[in-house]
């Protein structure tokens, strides 16, 4: 493995190499943060641009826009709410609470680091692992890869906020909305409305613009115009403590990232969407998650960028591609007349270990061009909101545009504008939606494939597979385990009280200072209203009381 490494960096640290490396990772940045676009189409682009280069310069040059268009997503998702990928989704959910709180700067930066240490941790594991991933994901057929996709929809109990009905209803909401377009079994067009555009599907990216983007401009507008945020610089940069609560985080998100990369068509969305739930469950801090929490934002992330990476494993070992982006580098491979698949390591081992050096040396590249320029980012959020929500709805409407040159998608982003600014007013979780959304076609295709090798059933090829089985054990786990725990831990509480320890909660009442007074003083004088403002009744001193 050293020698091939040294053969690949060889290859990858010409001057040429480096520099078409730079301008892969600068215009991916600018791909991503503007919405609309993303590393897929941003690729598809490009290709005809890279025609004339040496294929492994144009394929050094593509996947830094691959890597680079993953960072300026999610900067536009932590700034303004609006995800440039369906990857970069979740990390709205605290990221722009955090800039929100004038901490854009530790969130992006956090973001940028946690991001190279999962790609660099995931390369490493790539070179290495690579012939024994291909074969574990060359023993995932139709049936392994429904479970994993009917564990991932479970993981919506993570995000239903604690109303378990309520966010199975809004993921299965999110299902029936994929379901537009044509049937995978038939061939059928469903809930297209003769609309030729909707044949394939509701695009992810247009309804995450209006989800998120129109529908946090509008509920911002309701609320009245906010106060621009002004942080001083010491908010925008990071702490020992955030790097502390960050490094596990780290951990866990690269490791659910890279596993779920490997597979084939899983993709990076619903990697980040696991290393969420995961940090949902095991986080020391994870009742803070959803309120701005540092290990929200660099956990999916981290999950992203290992992901992103691990999705080369299928692409280069098998020839099949891992994601949408790899899938459209994989039609470059075949562009530039090379052939994907076991031999290529054997026939061109310095086109595909060049390759994978140059991800080292994007992603450094990365963090050193983003990490320094987070504050600077950070500064996005001093402009005055009158000036930066006409902007925001420009960008957006023109991006959605872009995708296809389309009214249609102009149209859907207003659509779910509204529908987003609809359930942050009922205070609805968005997440269980997207999921549903996200997961449904993979789920389809699969549930599909599987009917057809089982003539018709799925359950005998569910339970001939002892994978499957596995996987929709921790699905059943993920389900049921919440309830198990919170049951066993009343009864542990009871048998607590039963043993003669008197309940003194009738009598005093616990201030979120940690102190206990009596519940009649906790309801005078220095009461706080609900909407979070002080009501300036407060206690007199004991000595000027009369």
């Amino acid at each position: 493995m050293i020698d091939n490494l040294v053969v690949g960096f060889s290859a990858a640290l010409t001057p040429e190499n480096l520099f078409w490396c730079f301008v892969g990772v600068l215009l991916g940045t600018v791909i991503g943060i503007l919405p609309g676009l993303g590393s897929a189409t941003g690729v598809a682009i490009l290709i005809p641009v890279t025609l004339t280069f040496d294929p492994l310069t144009a394929l050094i040059m593509l996947a830094g826009i691959y890597h680079g268009s993953q960072f300026g997503a999610t900067t536009t998702a932590i700034l303004v709410a609006t995800p440039g990928e369906a990857s970069s989704v979740v990390s709205t959910f605290d990221g722009y609470r955090m800039a929100r709180a004038g901490r854009a700067g530790p969130a992006l930066a956090i973001s940028a680091i946690g991001s190279f240490t999962a790609a660099f941790v995931a390369l490493i594991a790539l070179t290495t692992l690579a012939p024994i991933f291909a074969n574990i994901a060359l023993g995932f057929g139709p049936p392994e890869i429904l479970a994993v996709m009917a564990l991932g929809l479970c993981t919506i109990v993570v995000f239903s906020g604690g109303n378990l009905l309520m966010g199975a209803a809004l993921g299965l909401v999110g299902v029936l909305i994929s379901s537009v377009g044509v049937d995978v079994g038939s061939g059928t067009p469903r809930y297209t409305f003769d609309q030729v555009g909707l044949f394939g599907g509701l695009p992810y990216v247009e309804v995450m613009i209006g989800l998120f983007a129109i529908g946090e401009l509008l509920n911002q507008l309701h609320r009245g115009m906010a106060t621009p945020i002004r942080a001083r610089f010491r908010d925008l940069l990071l702490t020992r403590e955030d790097l502390r609560r960050s490094a596990p985080a780290t951990a866990r998100g690269t490791l659910v990232g890279f596993v779920l990369g490997c597979l084939p068509g899983a993709g990076t969305t619903l990697a980040s969407f696991m290393a969420y739930g995961v940090e949902k469950r095991f986080s020391r801090n994870r009742a803070q998650l959803g309120t701005g929490a540092i290990e929200g934002v660099v956990a999916p992330d981290a999950a992203t960028s290992s992901g992103s990476n691990a999705n080369f494993i299928p692409t280069l070992v098998l020839g099949v591609p891992g994601g949408a982006t790899t899938a459209v580098l994989l039609g470059a491979f075949l562009v530039y007349g090379i052939q994907p698949g076991p031999l290529l390591f054997e026939n061109q081992p310095t086109l595909v270990w060049g390759l994978l050096a140059s991800f080292f040396v994007g992603n450094a590249i990365l963090l050193l061009l983003n990490l320094p320029l987070a504050p600077v980012f950070a500064q996005l959020l001093r402009i005055r909101y009158s000036i930066l929500y006409p902007l925001i709805i420009v960008t957006s409407l023109v991006g959605a545009y872009s995708i296809k040159n389309s009214m249609l998608s102009v149209w859907i982003v207003i659509v779910f504008g509204f529908v987003g600014y609809a359930m942050k007013r009922l205070n609805l979780p968005v997440a269980p939606l997207v999921l549903g959304l996200v997961i449904g076609p993979l789920f389809e295709t699969a549930l599909v494939q599987t009917s057809a090798l089982g003539e018709g059933s799925v359950l005998p090829l569910l339970a001939s597979s002892g994978t499957a089985l596995a996987i929709l054990g921790v699905a059943l786990l993920l389900i049921v385990g919440p309830a198990a725990v919170k049951a066993l831990r009343s009864k542990l509480r009871g048998n607590g009280d039963a043993d003669g320890h008197e309940d003194t909660t009738h009598a005093t009442t616990t201030d979120p200072t940690g102190t206990t007074e009596p519940k009649a003083a906790s309801s005078a004088e220095g009461h706080t209203a609900n909407d979070g403002t002080d009501t300036g009744h407060k206690p007199q001193p004991p000595e000027r009381q009369s």
